[in-house]
């Protein structure tokens, strides 16, 4: 998979915005990334919070306590930078540098490593984050993009996701 360049992911940011995240929405999102995941087998562990609540997580077969330590350190690049985690370390790298070298933070608190992304509500802004964890960056990322894309797809549908 082919690491998306700064605008396609700036794209996808400005274009996933919700007109709502809801419990039962962060329910849908989390089950529609369960599904995904074990159509592709993928040992991954899923994560989604509004805020400091956690409101969905999952841990598939094959994932670690180590994901969830992944999911952390990831969600936490987004809460500080209101950006994707895959995003902020793709701005750090066309500096020509490493979040771990520039950012001062602690890189046992702090990955910017694909696989967390922003949830943004129309009129409110980043109000949470939904991570992905166990499969390389630019994989983790895209399943939640994937994932995104079809819950907002699924408001205009009327189904309410």
């Amino acid at each position: 998979m082919s690491t998306p360049e700064i605008g396609e992911l700036e794209a996808q940011e400005a274009r996933l915005v919700l007109p709502r995240f809801t419990y039962e929405d962060a329910w849908a999102l989390g089950t529609l990334l369960v599904r995904l995941a074990r159509e592709r087998d993928a040992p991954v562990a899923i994560d989604i919070r509004r805020g400091a609540q956690q409101l969905f997580h999952c841990a598939l077969p094959g994932s670690s306590a180590d994901n969830d330590a992944w999911i952390d350190r990831k969600r936490r690049v987004v809460e500080r930078y209101g950006a994707s985690s895959f995003l902020v370390g793709a701005r750090f790298r066309a500096k020509g540098t490493t979040f771990e070298a520039s950012s001062r933070l602690d890189p046992d608190r702090y990955a910017a490593h694909g696989g967390s992304f922003p949830v943004a509500v129309e009129g409110a802004g980043v109000i949470g984050s939904v991570t992905v964890s166990g499969l390389p960056q630019a994989e983790d990322h895209a399943m939640v993009v994937e994932a995104l894309e079809r819950l907002l797809s699924s408001y205009g549908s009327g189904d309410g996701g």
